[in-house]
């Protein structure tokens, strides 16, 4: 059984549509993460790229299609990293490294996501 090639065209055309779908999936998810960023500092206006959550710090950065999340916390503020991993995924991110250091009295967690 030999594969009949496509016409150029039509890859282009494929592509295209490709990369929009990828598009409209970014700007959901920065729509999103703006959201949760601005419900996460319990302000109701603008957005950015950190936010406190009483002794906690959150901070976000892209880097192309690539992810940092980095949190901040001190020893009487925990939360479950799996629940943070778990929302990256259902938004579509692929987590690909985990990394966690105590300083002094604060933990920090490194997330690096696709």
């Amino acid at each position: 059984m030999q594969l009949e090639e496509r016409p150029v065209q039509d890859q282009v055309e494929e592509a295209t549509t490709y990369i929009k779908l990828l598009t409209q999936r970014v700007e959901e998810m920065r729509r999103r993460r703006s959201q949760a960023l601005m419900t996460a500092s319990g302000s109701g206006s603008g957005s950015g790229s950190s936010s406190s959550m009483g002794g906690s710090v959150v901070e976000v950065r892209e880097f192309g299609s690539n992810l940092e999340v980095v949190l901040i916390s001190g020893p009487c503020k925990t939360f479950m990293l799996h629940q943070i991993i778990s929302i990256l995924e259902q938004e579509g991110a692929e987590v690909v490294n985990v990394n966690f250091s105590n300083i002094g009295d604060q933990i920090f967690h490194t997330i690096h996501a696709q």
